[in-house]
């Protein structure tokens, strides 16, 4: 496990909010290259918004195929896949074969839920992603999932499977959220933006800042 947790800032649309989350400390951009959603960019446009900029690059995707992770991946300069949808384990399992780490979303509603996606990625995926539910989206929408009840069941998920913290995080609450969940990353979108897709800076550095003062 890593501690501090690493920090994601999402739904970057704008070179200068990119710039602005390097700044701050983030250790993951993300991008949503899934078509439709609010915050959606192509992946030739995620490669602008990027840049030059050190932290590890990671695109969304909702059951996006082979062919379209990878031409996607080259043109955005991907490091991280982020799935969103229904995806089959052995994708995964191809997509990290072509050098990609890969990130399984999971949209929480109760425990089992985790404890299901662990026993069907474990081993195919790098971590799970741990978002909210909500029927409107298949992320980004600010749900929180029940922290308490995976606390309860994190120590039982497989060795080697690492977890990321998502859904409804802001500079004032990713603290209690990842004392108990102890994850091995928090991710922030619309927990650090002004209006969707447009980032808040001072949010920004709040929410980093949040995350590396925490104590082991």
């Amino acid at each position: 496990m890593t501690w501090p947790p690493a920090v994601k800032v999402c739904g970057l649309m704008r070179p200068e909010d990119a710039l602005a989350a390097a700044e701050a400390g983030a250790d993951y951009l993300g991008v949503i290259l899934a078509p439709g959603g609010k915050r959606t960019v192509t992946a030739e446009r995620a490669n602008v918004i990027l840049g030059g900029l050190r932290p590890r690059r990671v695109g969304v995707f909702v059951d996006a195929d082979e062919a379209e992770l990878r031409a996607a991946g080259q043109a955005a300069g991907l490091h991280v896949l982020q799935l969103h949808g229904d995806e089959p384990p052995a994708l995964a399992d191809r997509m990290r074969a072509a050098g990609y780490e890969v990130w399984k979303a999971v949209r929480v509603r109760e425990a089992g839920d985790v404890l299901a996606a662990a026993e069907r990625y474990a081993g195919s995926a790098d971590a799970l992603l741990l978002d909210g539910y909500s029927a409107a989206a298949h992320g980004g929408t600010g749900t929180v999932f029940p922290w308490e009840a995976v606390a309860a069941i994190r120590g039982g998920l497989p060795a080697g499977l690492r977890i990321i913290a998502a859904g409804g995080l802001r500079p004032d609450n990713v603290a209690t959220a990842a004392r108990l969940l102890r994850p091995d990353a928090v991710d922030v979108s619309s927990g650090v933006e002004r209006e969707p897709g447009l980032k808040d800076a001072g949010a920004v550095r709040a929410f980093v800042q949040a995350v590396h003062s925490l104590s082991p």
